[in-house]
């Protein structure tokens, strides 16, 4: 009587599916902001470069919060609440902190399921707490354009 074999037909190179990592897909120059950067030159970056928002790093690169077009819908509404103009506030009273990001390794999958989980437009990747990209919605869909049928999985 033979040996028999329990391990079962073994994938080639070329059935195993690729991976679809947000590290293939994400943006790595960005356009960041500083804590101390003033208001209005944030909404005038983000009118000229027609995005959103944007991570907020210090000096060594550390993610330390991200601001958004919702940010500045709150600098806009206590401007007019109490009658005073946008003027010198700075990204740091008005950006959220401890913003939630991704890893570099997670598939497009994992991300589009964060996406539609938090609300989230962007999320930042970083490698021990300096940015080293971002992943958006855009960035997913772009990189579920690739996928072949069988990785759909």
């Amino acid at each position: 009587m033979g040996i028999k074999n329990f391990m079962g037909k073994r994938e080639t190179a070329a059935n195993v599916p690729q991976k679809f990592q947000v590290k293939d897909f994400m943006t790595r120059k960005l356009i960041t902001f500083s804590p101390d950067q003033g208001i209005t030159e944030v909404m005038d970056i983000l009118l000229k470069q027609r995005i959103t928002g944007g991570p907020v790093v210090d000096a060594n690169n550390q993610l330390v919060g991200i601001i958004s077009d919702t940010d500045l819908m709150h600098v806009i509404g206590e401007s007019r609440y109490h009658n005073m103009p946008v003027g010198n506030r700075l990204v740091s009273d008005y950006m959220s902190l401890q913003p939630a990001t991704i890893d570099e390794e997670a598939d497009i999958f994992d991300a589009a399921a964060r996406f539609l989980k938090t609300g989230h437009r962007r999320f930042p990747v970083t490698s021990e707490g300096k940015l080293i990209g971002q992943i958006s919605r855009m960035d997913v869909i772009i990189a579920a354009t690739k996928l072949k049928g069988d990785q759909w999985r």
